[in-house]
């Protein structure tokens, strides 16, 4: 049994939502356990009890701590005693719920790992952040796109200064699975993702465009300035977004864009990033994770692959890989190397030791609440005819 050395047992986890049907709940549950280091002991499944409790025995959750609700498994949790209860909760529900559970989860000391967006609307979000910082507790957000090896490689690349000042980024998620009016007949994960009731202010632009976003303020740590959007409604009849392209002034005099697309013919996770700097350039595609090319002027473009014991892998690329050259890594463990840094910090809290909160490998609650304030200002800088709006928040990292 893998152990965390400094407790010598593994983290004791709940899982929110995930109930039979669902495809993120699984993701979270297989990638908060893959490295051996926590284990799913309880669980509130689903937001109807008896589906709750069904559901259960699909995780391997014994019947007495399968709870009908977040709020009977907080507090079934907390009368525990330490040596039993959980150390942490992870979040897999539509977003309208995520800010309630979580605030629960932070007021009652629990961890937290969340998936996006962080919460419903930004002033959610910043209570939300403003409630993990007075209560000091681990909070991670599932941009899980960070944890390919490929993708903290290119992080160190370019906050070492090795492609020169950044001056262009180009960001996408391009899909293609709402070309149709798939919330008409019933289908579940659309027809949450595009209602205004349960998705917020933006569908697509919400659902995927902040990933896109994400990706490059993890990669280039450079801050924004403005933005212009543009969302647009395809499908006709469909609620919410389901395109939309941004530009984004960044402080440093670059230039960022961030497209998303749901009805692209074809198109399944395509998530793309391009960086140009004054030194070099380098481009990675989800799809094909395992592979980045970096390109200067004057020289043979190269591939960098996936490879932990390669001389041009850099600590952040080996840290983040399990498997030798040639065997692909990808989604599970992209996912599961957002949970594992968060559990760094998890043991570093339960041991009493000082834990960094805001400049972390894993995106925390104050990337989630810029992400918050991303989709918001879209929304409005869309709604205002692509106007230029401020980017610039409070609780952004650099």
């Amino acid at each position: 049994m893998a152990i965390n050395e400094s407790l010598n047992r593994k983290l004791r986890f709940a899982l929110v939502g995930g109930g039979q049907g669902s495809f993120i709940g699984r993701v979270h549950s297989i990638a908060a356990q893959l490295d051996g280091r926590a284990e799913l002991v309880a669980g509130a499944l689903s937001s109807d009890p008896q589906r709750a409790k069904d559901s259960a025995g699909d995780y391997g959750i014994a019947e007495e701590r399968a709870y009908g609700s977040y709020q009977e498994m907080i507090a079934g949790e907390l009368a525990l005693s330490e040596s039993e209860r959980i150390d942490f909760v992870s979040i897999a529900t539509p977003n309208h719920t995520h800010f309630e559970i979580a605030k629960a989860a932070v007021e009652a000391g629990f961890n937290v790992v969340c998936d996006k967006p962080l919460t419903f609307d930004l002033a959610q979000a910043e209570e939300l952040a403003s409630l993990v910082e007075q209560h000091k507790v681990v909070f991670a957000v599932t941009h899980n796109y960070t944890g390919y090896p490929l993708v903290r490689q290119a992080r160190e690349m370019v906050q070492s200064g090795e492609l020169g000042e950044i001056q262009a980024i180009r960001a996408s998620y391009i899909q293609g699975w709402l070309r149709s009016r798939l919330e008409e007949d019933g289908q579940k994960q659309a027809a949450w993702r595009t209602d205004p009731t349960k998705s917020g202010a933006a569908g697509c632009f919400g659902d995927i465009g902040t990933h896109a976003y994400n990706l490059g303020r993890f990669i280039s740590g450079v801050l924004p300035d403005e933005v212009s959007c543009t969302l647009k409604i395809f499908a006709e009849g469909r609620l919410l977004d389901d395109y939309g392209t941004a530009v984004i002034r960044m402080e440093n005099g670059g230039l960022a864009t961030v497209t998303a697309s749901q009805i692209t013919h074809g198109r399944e996770n395509d998530v793309a990033i391009e960086i140009d700097g004054t030194e070099g350039a380098i481009s990675w595609r989800q799809e094909e994770p395992n592979k980045m090319i970096v390109r200067k002027n004057g020289e043979p473009h190269k591939i960098y692959t996936r490879d932990p014991n390669h001389p041009i892998a850099n600590d952040s690329q080996i840290n983040a890989c399990r498997l030798p050259s040639g065997h692909p890594e990808a989604f599970f463990e992209a996912f599961a190397n957002v949970y594992t840094a968060a559990f760094d910090a998890m043991i570093q809290r339960a041991s009493g030791e000082d834990f960094e909160m805001t400049n972390t490998v894993y995106p925390n609650v104050h990337d989630g609440a810029e992400g918050m304030h991303f989709i918001e200002q879209c929304v409005a800088s869309s709604a205002q005819n692509a106007t230029w709006l401020p980017m610039k928040h409070g609780l952004a990292r650099r």
